[in-house]
Protein backbone atom coordinates (compact mmCIF):
# COMPACT_ATOMS: atom_id res chain seq x y z
CA UNK A 1 0.00 0.00 0.00
CA UNK A 2 1.30 3.50 -1.14
CA UNK A 3 1.69 5.97 1.51
CA UNK A 4 0.07 9.09 2.01
CA UNK A 5 2.00 11.98 0.95
CA UNK A 6 2.58 14.76 3.65
CA UNK A 7 1.29 17.58 3.01
CA UNK A 8 1.00 20.97 4.88
CA UNK A 9 2.30 21.55 8.56
CA UNK A 10 2.69 17.28 8.62
CA UNK A 11 4.95 18.05 5.61
CA UNK A 12 6.65 21.14 7.53
CA UNK A 13 7.14 19.53 11.16
CA UNK A 14 8.41 16.84 9.02
CA UNK A 15 11.26 19.06 7.24
CA UNK A 16 11.59 21.22 10.30
CA UNK A 17 13.40 17.94 12.35
CA UNK A 18 16.24 19.07 10.58
CA UNK A 19 17.00 22.13 12.53
CA UNK A 20 16.41 20.05 15.91
CA UNK A 21 18.87 17.87 15.80
CA UNK A 22 21.51 20.74 14.23
CA UNK A 23 20.71 22.43 17.61
CA UNK A 24 20.64 19.84 19.20
CA UNK A 25 23.92 18.43 18.02
CA UNK A 26 25.33 21.66 19.02
CA UNK A 27 24.15 21.40 22.46
CA UNK A 28 24.86 18.28 22.74
CA UNK A 29 28.63 19.23 21.76
CA UNK A 30 28.57 22.27 23.90
CA UNK A 31 27.35 19.75 26.97
CA UNK A 32 29.44 17.23 26.93
CA UNK A 33 33.15 18.89 25.69
CA UNK A 34 34.25 18.68 29.70
CA UNK A 35 33.25 15.09 29.74
CA UNK A 36 35.13 14.03 26.71
CA UNK A 37 37.89 16.43 27.82
CA UNK A 38 38.72 14.49 31.09
CA UNK A 39 38.32 11.22 28.87
CA UNK A 40 41.08 12.06 26.09
CA UNK A 41 42.22 15.58 26.40
CA UNK A 42 42.85 16.24 29.99
CA UNK A 43 45.93 18.10 29.34
CA UNK A 44 43.97 21.16 27.17
CA UNK A 45 44.84 24.74 26.90
CA UNK A 46 41.68 25.04 25.08
CA UNK A 47 43.21 24.12 21.47
CA UNK A 48 41.53 20.87 21.59
CA UNK A 49 37.83 22.08 22.73
CA UNK A 50 37.92 24.68 20.29
CA UNK A 51 38.94 22.80 17.02
CA UNK A 52 36.49 19.83 18.23
CA UNK A 53 33.60 22.70 18.46
CA UNK A 54 34.88 24.50 15.53
CA UNK A 55 34.67 20.68 12.95
CA UNK A 56 31.38 20.16 14.15
CA UNK A 57 28.16 21.07 13.18
CA UNK A 58 28.65 24.28 14.39
CA UNK A 59 31.13 25.74 11.92
CA UNK A 60 33.56 23.70 9.65
CA UNK A 61 31.58 20.45 9.00
CA UNK A 62 28.25 22.18 8.70
CA UNK A 63 29.85 24.95 6.47
CA UNK A 64 31.30 22.28 4.00
CA UNK A 65 28.07 20.26 4.15
CA UNK A 66 26.50 22.70 3.23
CA UNK A 67 28.22 23.75 -0.01
CA UNK A 68 27.87 20.80 -1.18
CA UNK A 69 24.52 20.31 -0.16
CA UNK A 70 22.95 23.11 -1.68
CA UNK A 71 24.21 22.86 -5.50
CA UNK A 72 22.93 19.08 -5.00
CA UNK A 73 19.90 20.32 -3.72
CA UNK A 74 19.31 22.45 -7.18
CA UNK A 75 21.13 19.93 -9.42
CA UNK A 76 18.74 16.38 -8.12
CA UNK A 77 15.83 17.94 -5.64
CA UNK A 78 14.59 19.03 -2.97
CA UNK A 79 13.96 15.22 -1.95
CA UNK A 80 17.12 13.96 -3.18
CA UNK A 81 18.49 15.10 -0.28
CA UNK A 82 16.13 14.10 2.58
CA UNK A 83 16.77 10.26 1.16
CA UNK A 84 20.53 10.17 2.39
CA UNK A 85 21.21 13.15 4.56
CA UNK A 86 20.27 11.91 8.08
CA UNK A 87 21.26 8.54 7.17
CA UNK A 88 24.98 10.30 7.28
CA UNK A 89 24.04 12.14 10.67
CA UNK A 90 22.85 8.65 12.72
CA UNK A 91 26.53 7.32 11.27
CA UNK A 92 28.14 10.35 12.79
CA UNK A 93 26.34 10.08 16.01
CA UNK A 94 26.68 6.32 16.63
CA UNK A 95 30.42 6.97 15.91
CA UNK A 96 30.20 9.04 18.77
CA UNK A 97 28.30 7.12 20.85
CA UNK A 98 30.95 4.50 20.78
CA UNK A 99 33.44 6.39 20.54
CA UNK A 100 36.67 5.20 22.26
CA UNK A 101 39.49 7.49 21.79
CA UNK A 102 40.04 11.65 20.09
CA UNK A 103 40.23 10.18 16.75
CA UNK A 104 36.90 8.94 16.35
CA UNK A 105 35.06 11.63 18.36
CA UNK A 106 36.35 13.89 15.44
CA UNK A 107 35.27 11.85 12.76
CA UNK A 108 31.95 11.57 14.49
CA UNK A 109 31.34 15.43 14.80
CA UNK A 110 32.76 16.07 11.53
CA UNK A 111 30.20 13.79 10.03
CA UNK A 112 27.26 15.03 11.72
CA UNK A 113 28.27 18.74 10.70
CA UNK A 114 28.49 17.74 6.97
CA UNK A 115 25.18 16.01 7.28
CA UNK A 116 23.82 19.52 9.35
CA UNK A 117 25.09 21.58 6.94
CA UNK A 118 23.81 19.66 3.82
CA UNK A 119 19.99 19.73 4.88
CA UNK A 120 19.38 22.87 6.21
CA UNK A 121 19.66 24.83 3.54
CA UNK A 122 17.32 22.78 1.56
CA UNK A 123 14.62 22.35 4.13
CA UNK A 124 14.38 26.35 4.28
CA UNK A 125 14.11 25.77 0.64
CA UNK A 126 11.48 23.35 0.34
CA UNK A 127 9.56 24.78 2.83
CA UNK A 128 9.08 28.41 1.22
CA UNK A 129 8.16 26.57 -2.11
CA UNK A 130 5.27 25.40 -0.70
CA UNK A 131 3.98 27.11 1.80
CA UNK A 132 1.22 29.38 1.23
CA UNK A 133 2.20 33.03 0.01
CA UNK A 134 0.38 34.37 3.21
CA UNK A 135 2.14 32.32 5.73
CA UNK A 136 5.25 31.34 4.45
CA UNK A 137 7.50 33.14 7.32
CA UNK A 138 4.96 31.33 9.63
CA UNK A 139 5.79 27.54 8.23
CA UNK A 140 9.21 28.73 7.48
CA UNK A 141 9.22 29.63 11.48
CA UNK A 142 8.37 26.50 12.47
CA UNK A 143 12.41 25.42 11.31
CA UNK A 144 13.42 27.88 14.27
CA UNK A 145 11.08 26.50 17.04
CA UNK A 146 12.29 22.95 15.97
CA UNK A 147 15.95 24.70 16.15
CA UNK A 148 15.12 26.04 19.50
CA UNK A 149 13.40 22.86 21.25
CA UNK A 150 17.11 21.60 20.34
CA UNK A 151 19.06 23.09 23.16
CA UNK A 152 16.08 23.57 25.65
CA UNK A 153 15.61 19.67 25.65
CA UNK A 154 19.51 19.13 24.96
CA UNK A 155 20.20 21.27 28.20
CA UNK A 156 17.27 19.60 30.15
CA UNK A 157 18.40 15.67 29.54
CA UNK A 158 22.17 16.94 29.97
CA UNK A 159 21.04 18.15 33.49
CA UNK A 160 19.43 15.16 34.74
CA UNK A 161 22.25 12.81 33.30
CA UNK A 162 25.02 15.35 34.70
CA UNK A 163 25.56 12.17 37.73
CA UNK A 164 25.95 10.01 34.73
CA UNK A 165 29.26 11.70 33.58
CA UNK A 166 30.88 10.61 30.03
CA UNK A 167 27.37 8.22 29.75
CA UNK A 168 24.91 10.80 30.02
CA UNK A 169 26.46 12.60 27.13
CA UNK A 170 26.68 9.29 25.26
CA UNK A 171 22.76 8.90 25.96
CA UNK A 172 22.08 12.29 24.31
CA UNK A 173 23.92 12.04 21.25
CA UNK A 174 22.07 8.18 21.26
CA UNK A 175 19.14 10.07 21.40
CA UNK A 176 19.47 12.92 18.78
CA UNK A 177 20.72 9.13 16.36
CA UNK A 178 17.01 7.87 17.09
CA UNK A 179 15.13 10.99 15.87
CA UNK A 180 17.24 11.06 12.79
CA UNK A 181 16.16 7.76 12.04
CA UNK A 182 12.64 8.02 13.19
CA UNK A 183 12.42 11.51 10.70
CA UNK A 184 14.36 10.08 7.97
CA UNK A 185 11.25 7.19 7.36
CA UNK A 186 8.69 9.58 7.58
CA UNK A 187 10.36 11.82 4.88
CA UNK A 188 9.88 9.15 2.83
CA UNK A 189 6.58 10.41 2.60
CA UNK A 190 7.67 13.84 1.43
CA UNK A 191 6.88 14.61 -2.68
CA UNK A 192 9.39 16.57 -4.43
CA UNK A 193 8.98 20.25 -4.90
CA UNK A 194 6.26 21.22 -7.95
CA UNK A 195 8.33 24.66 -7.84
CA UNK A 196 11.64 22.73 -8.64
CA UNK A 197 10.26 20.73 -11.06
CA UNK A 198 8.56 23.47 -13.03
CA UNK A 199 12.09 25.44 -13.22
CA UNK A 200 13.85 22.47 -14.30
CA UNK A 201 11.88 22.21 -17.52
CA UNK A 202 10.48 18.95 -17.52
CA UNK A 203 10.83 15.68 -16.04
CA UNK A 204 13.55 14.59 -18.39
CA UNK A 205 15.52 17.98 -18.65
CA UNK A 206 19.34 17.49 -17.88
CA UNK A 207 20.00 20.20 -14.92
CA UNK A 208 23.24 22.08 -15.29
CA UNK A 209 26.53 20.53 -13.27
CA UNK A 210 27.25 22.26 -9.87
CA UNK A 211 30.21 24.32 -11.65
CA UNK A 212 27.55 25.52 -13.86
CA UNK A 213 24.94 26.72 -11.42
CA UNK A 214 27.56 28.71 -9.19
CA UNK A 215 28.69 30.11 -13.14
CA UNK A 216 24.97 31.28 -13.86
CA UNK A 217 24.36 32.04 -10.00
CA UNK A 218 27.13 34.71 -9.93
CA UNK A 219 26.74 36.17 -13.71
CA UNK A 220 23.70 38.05 -12.05
CA UNK A 221 24.02 41.48 -10.17
CA UNK A 222 21.15 41.14 -7.88
CA UNK A 223 22.50 37.43 -7.03
CA UNK A 224 25.71 38.90 -5.51
CA UNK A 225 24.04 42.20 -4.00
CA UNK A 226 21.95 39.49 -2.09
CA UNK A 227 24.83 37.05 -1.23
CA UNK A 228 26.31 39.84 0.44
CA UNK A 229 23.37 41.00 2.47
CA UNK A 230 22.46 38.00 3.98
CA UNK A 231 26.27 36.78 4.64
CA UNK A 232 26.70 40.12 6.24
CA UNK A 233 23.70 40.24 8.61
CA UNK A 234 23.61 36.67 9.11
CA UNK A 235 27.40 35.68 9.82
CA UNK A 236 27.67 38.82 12.32
CA UNK A 237 24.62 38.04 14.17
CA UNK A 238 26.03 34.25 14.30
CA UNK A 239 29.24 34.85 15.75
CA UNK A 240 27.80 35.61 19.39
CA UNK A 241 24.77 32.69 18.54
CA UNK A 242 27.48 30.13 17.81
CA UNK A 243 29.97 31.22 20.48
CA UNK A 244 26.26 31.57 23.24
CA UNK A 245 25.17 28.18 21.82
CA UNK A 246 28.39 26.08 21.95
CA UNK A 247 30.28 28.01 24.93
CA UNK A 248 27.91 28.97 27.14
CA UNK A 249 28.60 26.85 29.43
CA UNK A 250 31.87 27.44 29.78
CA UNK A 251 30.96 31.38 29.72
CA UNK A 252 28.88 30.63 32.92
CA UNK A 253 31.47 28.03 34.61
CA UNK A 254 34.20 31.17 34.76
CA UNK A 255 31.62 32.97 36.48
CA UNK A 256 31.64 30.73 39.22
CA UNK A 257 28.26 28.35 38.50
CA UNK A 258 28.40 24.53 38.54
CA UNK A 259 27.99 22.25 35.89
CA UNK A 260 24.14 21.43 36.95
CA UNK A 261 23.83 25.33 37.14
CA UNK A 262 24.91 26.32 33.95
CA UNK A 263 22.50 23.41 32.61
CA UNK A 264 19.98 24.44 33.89
CA UNK A 265 20.31 28.74 33.18
CA UNK A 266 20.91 27.37 29.45
CA UNK A 267 17.81 25.35 29.70
CA UNK A 268 15.95 28.72 30.88
CA UNK A 269 17.55 30.92 28.15
CA UNK A 270 16.14 27.98 25.62
CA UNK A 271 12.51 28.29 27.06
CA UNK A 272 12.17 32.07 26.49
CA UNK A 273 13.58 31.26 22.71
CA UNK A 274 11.11 29.21 22.40
CA UNK A 275 8.62 31.80 23.62
CA UNK A 276 9.85 34.47 21.50
CA UNK A 277 9.80 32.01 18.34
CA UNK A 278 5.87 31.79 18.65
CA UNK A 279 5.53 34.94 18.64
CA UNK A 280 7.72 35.50 15.75
CA UNK A 281 5.67 32.48 13.78
CA UNK A 282 2.67 34.84 14.09
CA UNK A 283 4.16 38.23 13.59
CA UNK A 284 6.61 37.13 10.62
CA UNK A 285 3.87 37.65 7.92
CA UNK A 286 2.27 40.87 9.69
CA UNK A 287 4.98 43.21 10.80
CA UNK A 288 6.62 44.97 8.92
CA UNK A 289 10.04 43.06 8.25
CA UNK A 290 12.44 46.02 8.83
CA UNK A 291 10.76 47.09 12.35
CA UNK A 292 10.66 43.37 13.34
CA UNK A 293 14.01 43.08 12.57
CA UNK A 294 15.44 45.84 14.54
CA UNK A 295 13.40 44.77 18.07
CA UNK A 296 15.49 41.13 18.03
CA UNK A 297 18.56 43.13 17.05
CA UNK A 298 18.47 45.62 19.57
CA UNK A 299 17.19 42.61 22.02
CA UNK A 300 20.68 40.83 21.29
CA UNK A 301 23.14 43.87 21.85
CA UNK A 302 21.48 44.60 25.30
CA UNK A 303 21.99 41.16 26.66
CA UNK A 304 25.80 40.74 25.79
CA UNK A 305 25.62 44.20 27.27
CA UNK A 306 24.14 42.70 30.42
CA UNK A 307 26.60 39.98 30.50
CA UNK A 308 30.08 41.94 29.39
CA UNK A 309 29.51 44.41 32.12
CA UNK A 310 26.92 43.21 34.41
CA UNK A 311 28.85 42.02 37.81
CA UNK A 312 29.51 38.43 36.93
CA UNK A 313 29.03 37.82 40.75
CA UNK A 314 25.39 39.22 41.09
CA UNK A 315 22.80 36.41 39.95
CA UNK A 316 20.81 38.81 38.38
CA UNK A 317 23.51 39.59 35.50
CA UNK A 318 23.29 35.35 34.38
CA UNK A 319 19.51 35.97 34.29
CA UNK A 320 19.41 39.00 32.93
CA UNK A 321 21.57 37.82 29.85
CA UNK A 322 19.47 34.61 29.46
CA UNK A 323 16.10 36.09 29.59
CA UNK A 324 17.03 39.23 27.00
CA UNK A 325 18.97 36.82 24.89
CA UNK A 326 16.25 34.07 24.15
CA UNK A 327 13.51 37.18 23.58
CA UNK A 328 16.13 38.13 20.84
CA UNK A 329 16.10 35.04 19.21
CA UNK A 330 12.94 34.48 18.32
CA UNK A 331 12.73 37.82 15.82
CA UNK A 332 16.71 36.84 15.10
CA UNK A 333 19.02 37.49 12.09
CA UNK A 334 19.01 33.28 12.04
CA UNK A 335 15.34 33.66 11.56
CA UNK A 336 14.52 36.56 9.10
CA UNK A 337 17.87 34.81 7.07
CA UNK A 338 15.80 32.00 7.01
CA UNK A 339 12.14 33.75 5.53
CA UNK A 340 14.65 36.06 2.83
CA UNK A 341 16.51 33.84 1.42
CA UNK A 342 14.46 31.73 -0.30
CA UNK A 343 12.86 34.63 -1.43
CA UNK A 344 15.89 36.39 -2.27
CA UNK A 345 17.09 33.82 -5.44
CA UNK A 346 15.79 32.21 -8.17
CA UNK A 347 14.56 28.33 -8.13
CA UNK A 348 17.17 27.31 -10.28
CA UNK A 349 19.95 28.60 -7.28
CA UNK A 350 17.86 29.09 -4.44
CA UNK A 351 19.28 26.54 -2.38
CA UNK A 352 22.44 26.71 -3.56
CA UNK A 353 22.70 30.41 -3.05
CA UNK A 354 21.75 29.71 0.68
CA UNK A 355 24.12 26.63 0.85
CA UNK A 356 27.45 29.87 0.07
CA UNK A 357 25.86 31.72 3.03
CA UNK A 358 25.25 28.94 5.02
CA UNK A 359 28.97 28.15 4.38
CA UNK A 360 30.08 31.27 5.16
CA UNK A 361 28.74 31.82 8.15
CA UNK A 362 29.40 28.06 9.79
CA UNK A 363 33.19 29.23 8.61
CA UNK A 364 33.12 32.12 10.60
CA UNK A 365 31.83 30.89 13.48
CA UNK A 366 34.44 28.17 12.96
CA UNK A 367 37.51 30.35 12.74
CA UNK A 368 36.21 32.29 16.26
CA UNK A 369 35.52 29.04 18.16
CA UNK A 370 39.13 28.46 17.58
CA UNK A 371 40.11 31.40 19.68
CA UNK A 372 37.32 32.07 21.89
CA UNK A 373 38.05 29.46 24.64
CA UNK A 374 41.18 30.61 24.70
CA UNK A 375 40.69 33.77 25.31
CA UNK A 376 38.41 33.36 28.02
CA UNK A 377 40.90 32.16 29.62
CA UNK A 378 42.66 35.51 30.07
CA UNK A 379 42.56 37.63 32.73
CA UNK A 380 39.45 40.02 31.38
CA UNK A 381 38.59 37.41 28.42
CA UNK A 382 34.80 37.62 28.74
CA UNK A 383 34.72 41.63 28.35
CA UNK A 384 37.08 41.15 25.10
CA UNK A 385 34.99 38.54 23.77
CA UNK A 386 32.30 39.81 24.62
CA UNK A 387 32.98 43.63 22.98
CA UNK A 388 34.22 41.98 19.58
CA UNK A 389 30.62 39.86 19.71
CA UNK A 390 28.64 43.21 20.41
CA UNK A 391 30.43 44.86 17.54
CA UNK A 392 29.24 41.91 15.27
CA UNK A 393 25.73 42.36 16.20
CA UNK A 394 25.75 46.22 15.43
CA UNK A 395 26.57 45.93 11.91
CA UNK A 396 24.10 43.32 11.57
CA UNK A 397 21.54 44.80 13.31
CA UNK A 398 22.29 48.11 11.41
CA UNK A 399 22.51 45.93 8.18
CA UNK A 400 19.44 44.25 8.30
CA UNK A 401 17.35 47.07 9.57
CA UNK A 402 18.35 49.20 6.57
CA UNK A 403 18.49 46.50 3.98
CA UNK A 404 15.36 44.44 4.98
CA UNK A 405 14.08 43.43 1.79
CA UNK A 406 10.17 44.57 0.63
CA UNK A 407 9.28 40.66 -0.13
CA UNK A 408 6.50 40.55 2.44
CA UNK A 409 2.68 39.28 1.64
CA UNK A 410 4.47 38.42 -1.99
CA UNK A 411 4.43 34.80 -3.83
CA UNK A 412 7.96 33.56 -5.16
CA UNK A 413 6.49 34.03 -8.37
CA UNK A 414 6.24 37.68 -8.38
CA UNK A 415 9.31 38.08 -6.03
CA UNK A 416 11.39 36.94 -8.79
CA UNK A 417 9.54 38.79 -11.78
CA UNK A 418 10.44 41.97 -10.15
CA UNK A 419 13.75 40.88 -9.14
CA UNK A 420 14.99 39.36 -12.38
CA UNK A 421 12.21 40.81 -14.71
CA UNK A 422 11.22 37.03 -15.99
CA UNK A 423 10.72 33.64 -14.77
CA UNK A 424 14.12 32.37 -14.78
CA UNK A 425 14.46 28.33 -15.10
CA UNK A 426 17.29 26.19 -16.39
CA UNK A 427 17.44 27.12 -19.58
CA UNK A 428 17.51 31.05 -18.88
CA UNK A 429 19.00 31.20 -15.22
Amino acid sequence: MARKPLTGWKATAAVSMSNYIDSGSIIAIATSLGFWSAAYFPDDDGTIAGLLAAFSSNAFGAAIGALIGGPLCDKYGRKFIYTYDLLLYALGGLIVVFTGNLPMLFTGFVIIGLAVGASVPAGWTYIAEFAPTGQRGKHIGATQLAWSFGPFIGYGLAAALAPLGLLGSRIIFAHLVVIALVTWYIRQGLEESETWQNAKGGAQAKPPSMWAAFRKLFNRRVNITALIFLAVIYTCWNQAASQNGIFLPTILSSMGYETLQTDLFSMLSWGFVIVSTFVFMNLVDRVPYRWHFLVGGLAAIVSWIILVFGPSDAAWTAFGYTIVWGLSAGPSAQAFYSVWSPELFATPYRSAAQGIVFFAVRLASGLISLIFPVILKWEGGLMIDGLILIGFLVVSTLVGTIGAPKTQGKSLEDIELERYGERVTNANA
